[in-house]
This record gives C-alpha cells, sequence and structure tokens, in this order.
C-alpha cells in the first residue's frame, strides 16, 4: 500500500485500509480546547470544497487537546484517518495546527484551491501518525524594507509557511533602503523612509498579520536594524547620527552603508521607545536587533563617540558595537522578551542574546559554545535570495553563486559531530529572502519554493533522505501550482538602485 506524499514527512507513517469520505454532511467535534483547530480546519477547506463543515456533538472529525500526548511537546499530534472518521490529538492546541495541515495535505491537491472546485471526491487515504518535530525554531526570513510587498501578500507568505509545518515568519522591517514599521512618536520614520521601493504598513495591518499567523500556528518575529543598516532613519531624523548637521536621503544603492548611529543618550531612548511599540504590535518573545554589518569609521571620528567608549571603560570606538547591543538588549530582558542579533561567531554580543550566524556553520557553533542559543542560517544553504539553477532562464539576482535545492536540502542545523551540550543549544534554523534584487511578489514566491519545501523537510524531520524528498516533492509539487506559486520567471528588468563599487 502507498504511503501518502507530504511534505514534511511525519516521523511515523502507516498506511490503513480503506479512505474517509468528506461530504456535505461531515460535521467536526472539536473538544474544549481544540475550537482554533476546528476553525482552522473550516478556513482551509471551505474555499474549495464548499463543504460546511459545522461543529456538531456527533461530528465524525474529532480534534481534541489530550494530556497524555505530552511527550510529543508543544507541536507533536497524534493523527488516526479510519473509514468511519478521523481523530487528531495533541498535548497543545500547536501541534492540533499542525495536525490540520497534515489533514489538508492528505486531499486532493484541489482542496488548496482559493476558488471552487467541483467534480472532485474529498476524501483521504486511512492513515496512523505519530509526529512532532526536531527543531522547535522552523522559519523563514523575508526582507520587505528593499522592497515593500503589502500586507496581502505577507498573509499569503505565512499561509505558505503553515502549509510546510513553519512556525516563524522573521520580518525585517527596517534598513538603509527603507523603514516600513509606524512609530508614533517618529512620524517622519514611515513618512520619510518609507517612501522608496513600496510605503509602509499601519499598525492594525501588522497586528492583523499577527493574528492571521497564530491561528496557523505561525509566530511573527520583528527585526529592527540598529546599529548600523539605519540610513533611512537617519534620512527621517539626523540628529541620531554622528554628524546631526548632516542631511542624508535614503539609500538607493545596495550592500552596507557607512552612515550607523550614535551612541548618545537620545539614541539610546529613539532605539528603546521605538521596540516599546514593536513590542505593542508584536507579541513574539523574540525580537531582532540586527547587529550586523555595523561599520565604526564614523565612531572613531566622532569625538561624542569616543569621549562615550572612554566612559564606558571600553577598549575603543570598536567596541561601542557590543556595548550599544547590551544597553539595548537589556531593555528587551527587562520587558520580558528575548533578544537576537545576526553574527559571526557572537563574539561581542551578550550571551543572553539567541543569535543567527550568517556566515558558516563552524560559526554556529563557537555561538553555541559561547553560551548562546541558536538559530542557524548559514548563507550558503539557507539564503534563497541567490539563484537556484545557472540555467539561462534563471531570472536576474543576487550576485554569487547557486544555491540550489540539494545544498538547502542538506542543510543540518546541528551536524552529527557536534557535542550534546552544543546541539541543545540550537533552537533551529530559517531560510533567509534578501530583496535587493526581488522586486514583485512571484519573483519573491519562485525564489522561495521549492527550495523552502527542502528546509522544512530537514527542520522538522531531521532526515536527509534525498531521493525520497524528491519522490515527494514531485507530487507536492502540484499542491504549489494549485496555490498559483511559480515554477518558471520571466526575466525582469534591471532593478531599480545602484551597485556599490
Amino acid at each position: 500500500m502507498p504511503l501518502p506524499r507530504l511534505i514534511p514527512q511525519p516521523s511515523r507513517l502507516s498506511p490503513l485500509p480503506g479512505r474517509f469520505a468528506f461530504g456535505p454532511d461531515t460535521a467536526v467535534r472539536p473538544v474544549p480546547g481544540a475550537e482554533a483547530a476546528a476553525a482552522l480546519l473550516r478556513d482551509l477547506l471551505r474555499p474549495a470544497t464548499g463543504l460546511p463543515l459545522p461543529d456538531r456533538p456527533d461530528g465524525t472529525v474529532v480534534l481534541a487537546l489530550d494530556p497524555a500526548l505530552t511527550g510529543l511537546g508543544e507541536e507533536g499530534y497524534g493523527l488516526t484517518v479510519g473509514a468511519e472518521g478521523v481523530l487528531l490529538r495533541a498535548a497543545r492546541l500547536p501541534g492540533l495546527l499542525a495536525g490540520v495541515q497534515t489533514l489538508r495535505q492528505l486531499l486532493p491537491v484541489e482542496a488548496l484551491s482559493a476558488a471552487p472546485v467541483t467534480g472532485v471526491a474529498w476524501s483521504v487515504p486511512c492513515v496512523q501518525i505519530t509526529d512532532r518535530p526536531r527543531f522547535p525554531w522552523r522559519g523563514a526570513m523575508l526582507d520587505v524594507s528593499r522592497h515593500f510587498r503589502p500586507v496581502s501578500f505577507l498573509r499569503r507568505y505565512v499561509d505558505l509557511l503553515a502549509l510546510h509545518k513553519l512556525n516563524v515568519l522573521h520580518l525585517h522591517l527596517t534598513d538603509d533602503q527603507g523603514w516600513r514599521m509606524p512609530v508614533a512618536a517618529y512620524p517622519r520614520l514611515t513618512e520619510t523612509g518609507g517612501l522608496p521601493h513600496g510605503g509602509a504598513y499601519t499598525r492594525g495591518e501588522l497586528a492583523d498579520l499577527v493574528r492571521h499567523a497564530a491561528a496557523r500556528g505561525v509566530t511573527v518575529v520583528p527585526e529592527i536594524e540598529m546599529p548600523g543598516h539605519v540610513r533611512a532613519a537617519l534620512a527621517a531624523y539626523p540628529r541620531l547620527g554622528n554628524r546631526p548637521d548632516r542631511t542624508l536621503d535614503v539609500w538607493d544603492r545596495w550592500g552596507v552603508c557607512d552612515t550607523v548611529l550614535g551612541v548618545h543618550d537620545e539614541v539610546l531612548d529613539f532605539c528603546r521607545t521605538v521596540l516599546d511599540e514593536v513590542m505593542d504590535v508584536f507579541p513574539s518573545p523574540h525580537v531582532h536587533l540586527g547587529g550586523e554589518e555595523c561599520p565604526t569609521a564614523e565612531w572613531h571620528a566622532s569625538p561624542a563617540a569616543r569621549r562615550r567608549a572612554a566612559e564606558e571603560g571600553l577598549t575603543g570606538p570598536d567596541a561601542l558595537h557590543g556595548w550599544f547591543m547590551d544597553r539595548i538588549g537589556r531593555h528587551l530582558v527587562d520587558a520580558g522578551r528575548h533578544p537576537v542579533g545576526w553574527t559571526e561567531t557572537g563574539a561581542d554580543l551578550p550571551p543572553y542574546f539567541t543569535v543567527m550566524p550568517w556566515r558558516d556553520t563552524a560559526h554556529g557553533r563557537t555561538a553555541a559554545r559561547r553560551g548562546h542559543r541558536v538559530v542557524m542560517a548559514p548563507h550558503r544553504t539557507t539564503y534563497l535570495d541567490y539563484p537556484q539553477s545557472a540555467g539561462p532562464d534563471e531570472p536576474p539576482g543576487q550576485p554569487g553563486a547557486v544555491v540550489d535545492l540539494r545544498a538547502v536540502h542538506g542543510t543540518d542545523p546541528a551536524p552529527r559531530d557536534w557535542s550534546p551540550e552544543e546541539t541543545g543549544r540550537v533552537l533551529g534554523t530559517q531560510a533567509q529572502l534578501w530583496t535587493e534584487y526581488v522586486p514583485t511578489a512571484a519573483h519573491a514566491e519562485y525564489l522561495t519554493f521549492p527550495r523552502l519545501c527542502a528546509l522544512a523537510e530537514t527542520a522538522w524531520t531531521g532526515r536527509h533522505d534525498w531521493p525520497g524528498f524528491r519522490d515527494r516533492l514531485h507530487h507536492h509539487l502540484t499542491r504549489l501550482d494549485t496555490l498559483g506559486v511559480p515554477r518558471r520567471l520571466s526575466p525582469t528588468p534591471t532593478v531599480p538602485g545602484k551597485e556599490l563599487p
């Protein structure tokens, strides 16, 4: 009996004889505490199937929270599909939400359509599944600062993440080229910084996105870059820089800009005010502070910065980076949140930071040994802005070597030669889509899939069964076709913006 072709593959899956048919009379019976999972099931299946799936005490699709399954963790679940009914159980709501996505993948691919589909038998194969993820952090970073994407796209992106049991959307909201997060005390951040390459979100749009994502088991992690990658903020408020008398434009180039935040008290107050508003909108336990690629030439040239370094007993202006990240990081800790930062080795970030090593895997191991919690993001296997292939049909993109499907599938957030202590500090992994060279929504989805399917597979299962994954992906691509995710993209015109020499 052939196994259903699911991505990611469940931990244990056994086929059973027969099929369960969904029909107009099929009802759902959520045990108290499982109502949100029943609502998600209806939201996902109604558009294509037209089935009402009401709640009824005699419903044959039973969703239940079961303390006996605590061994499966926060997101584990058990799913039994028999010819007469369906039973989905989990110890926690996130497990039920994950199980709903599995049930959705068991249906015919047309069930993923956003439009009514007729003439299809809505049935699923009978199976016994016990499933749980290897890592608690399985995500995707989307850069909306370089090229703005409307909130409608973000909601669709969340839906695609949830389909693959990815549970983190990391939103890169600010950079040199754009500031997309409104802050009431600093309106020019979006009035000035939100103009290039798109626009800005409203507070209500972001709050609605957070609710939409939470209903699907996805946490939205906001990122506010500091103390570098801040040219858009300095264009709005020059006094936050190291030369307050200088007028700056929002940067129209890609690469690393040499203008950075100053280190005077007003800047620290600014960062705290911004983050207070961010925390009001985003309830995520983690808040990302950026921290990477921060040139220190302006601090060396600034009498105020050199004076600050001396007052703090630092070795010099270069040490202001770690000092700055600690001062702002502690503000998050005092508010009950966990600060996150990009890093190579973690050497100048306080140990209480969760870090994302982006250069290579060895840097992740170094950070783990320093005591950091780690989310692995090595660029050679997780950066989706690099081309998928060297073929002539590949659209223009980030200069660099190809990161193909197999490279992403080979991602191992905690290699087997790491010690148990090092492995225990790895929260998981995520893919990155920087958007300097991604001007359209179609381009963003083309670069994301199917490579993100590969990361979802390894992050959930911990397995590296390449032949088995490729076989299941062949079927899964028809699901993505139904959802309108492009497999090919016509060559795009040159992206606005200038290359740094």
